[in-house]
């Protein structure tokens, strides 16, 4: 110092600005969300034939988990340029924990659904659907639930996000300390789960675990890998034409591999497959490698030909589509109960009603989860209370 002259000087933050708003994430989210709803509908011929998990290795909840780690991979890096890796650690613990207890909020409605139904018009309902540990052996289920290890019929898909997005922010620190090398870390779990069949254990003993966190994470922290590499300008891998032309072949075979297994399955192929019972390609709990080939390959072979933007996807249902992918959350919970509506609708009508009913009520649904998305934003356009918002 000279003078009392003080000299201070501050490190200087890079912020990246927000990538370009990719429309095909929302439509696809969308497209995703209606073919979850289709899926789970049981008795659908809609949902067993006309979503691409039908002939394909993977389904829509690959997908899901490589988009959500996608778009929060890009909004923690961002957040950890401009405010540093605590705050957005922070920011993130604190939408986990929302998510968490939109989970708890789920489970204790569809619970109370499950109860009711069985205790009128459908016995064993709750039993059916796994539930019934929440009677006959509390003590053990109800730390399950809070602890997300308890897992009946429909509620295993929001504690892998809650697990994985846990993950993030330690994964995150490991990208900035080692570079493209902290990938490493997710695939050794991956490893770990289909080799020595690394598992979170279940509350009871004896339940299940949907979707094992060791496996499913590899999808979800690669796929905020990527999000973080699409700062500035949208483009998370940058390849030389001939590996772009490589890995874009290797995705097509991946893809045409797994139609072709599908197809002879449904014998509509007489042409030999792999036995639908080996692990390597449908065992979903611990993401099957094939499978999880076929999710990437999938991912990729979109991104590398659906533009960014479209005349189409500016049409009515291109914004309906995306309507549904921006509210994916809320319109999934949504989607949990009117699946089930439908699946038990299929049960009791008679065969013939079920087909006729199959393609409108599927259609109704659909419509059904649109109009909830358009008044979500409509709401959230005027604050919640009917004044347009001013900010």
């Amino acid at each position: 110092m000279d003078g009392g002259t003080q000299i201070v000087i501050e490190a200087v933050r890079i912020v990246p600005p927000r990538p370009p708003r990719d429309a095909r994430l929302d439509i696809v989210r969308g497209l995703l969300q209606l073919s979850i709803f289709a899926s789970h509908a049981t008795g659908s011929v809609v949902g067993a034939w006309f979503i691409h998990g039908a002939w394909g290795f993977s389904d829509s909840s690959e997908q899901f988990i490589l988009l959500s780690g996608f778009t929060l991979g890009s909004v923690f890096a961002r957040k950890s340029a401009r405010d540093g890796w605590a705050a957005a650690a922070r920011d993130l613990l604190r939408r986990t924990f929302r998510l968490y207890r939109i989970h708890l909020l789920v489970f204790a409605l569809f619970g109370l659904l499950m109860l009711a139904a069985s205790l009128t018009f459908l016995p064993g309902e709750a039993a059916a659907h796994g539930w019934l540990p929440l009677l006959t052996a509390p003590a053990h289920a109800i730390p399950g639930v809070a602890l997300m290890l308890f897992q009946p019929d429909f509620m295993g898909i929001l504690p892998s996000f809650v697990w994985c997005m846990l993950l993030l922010p330690p994964f995150a620190w490991l990208s900035r300390r080692f570079g493209n090398a902290a990938l490493l870390a997710p695939l050794a779990l991956y490893a770990a789960a289909q080799i020595s069949g690394l598992m979170v254990p279940a509350l009871p003993a004896g339940g299940g675990i949907s979707f094992n966190p060791f496996a499913w994470q590899l999808l979800y922290l690669t796929g905020a890998w990527l999000g973080a590499r699409a700062l500035p300008d949208g483009q998370a891998l940058r390849l030389p034409p001939r590996w772009d032309r490589a890995l874009t072949g290797f995705a097509m075979a991946i893809v045409g591999l797994g139609l072709w297994t599908k197809l002879s399955w449904h014998g509509l192929l007489a042409l030999p497959a792999p036995d639908p019972m080996t692990s390597m390609i449908d065992w979903k709990p611990d993401l099957a490698p094939l499978r999880a080939l076929h999710a990437f390959s999938l991912a990729w072979l979109v991104a590398r030909f659906v533009p960014r933007s479209a005349d189409w996807m500016d049409t009515s249902p291109g914004r309906w589509l995306a309507r549904i992918g921006r509210n994916s959350l809320e319109v999934f919970c949504l989607g949990i109960f009117l699946s089930w509506g439908a699946a038990t609708f299929f049960r009791l009508v008679p065969p013939m009603t079920a087909h006729l009913l199959d393609l409108p009520l599927i259609v109704a649904g659909t419509l059904l989860l649109g109009l909830f998305a358009r008044r979500l934003e409509r709401r959230r356009a005027t604050g919640g209370n009917g004044a347009a918002r001013q900010d």
